[in-house]
């Protein structure tokens, strides 16, 4: 059975840095990060803590969504995310 909802999603790590990333299930994903199993960055960055997601009805615009994240600068990056802090 194929998984229709595909997620873009941004982590606060514990130094905090963020990690934006894209899975098909998000809370197995952000487990993963959480073990210390999932992208190298977020190893020893725990605990980790989801501050955004958005889903989408296919991979490739939540691949799309993630790419255009990281091409901002951390200010613009808080400002989508909603964290923003002077």
């Amino acid at each position: 059975m194929e998984n229709n909802e595909h997620y873009f999603y941004v982590l606060e790590c514990n130094d905090g840095s963020l990690y934006a990333g894209y899975t098909n299930n998000l809370e197995r994903r952000l487990k993963k990060h959480n073990e210390g199993k999932g992208a190298k960055y977020t190893r020893g960055r725990a605990p980790l803590k989801l501050v955004f997601h958005q889903t989408f009805d296919n991979k490739r615009d939540a691949m799309r969504a993630e790419y255009r994240f990281k091409q901002l600068d951390r200010k613009q990056k808080l400002d989508v995310i909603g964290l923003y802090r002077s």
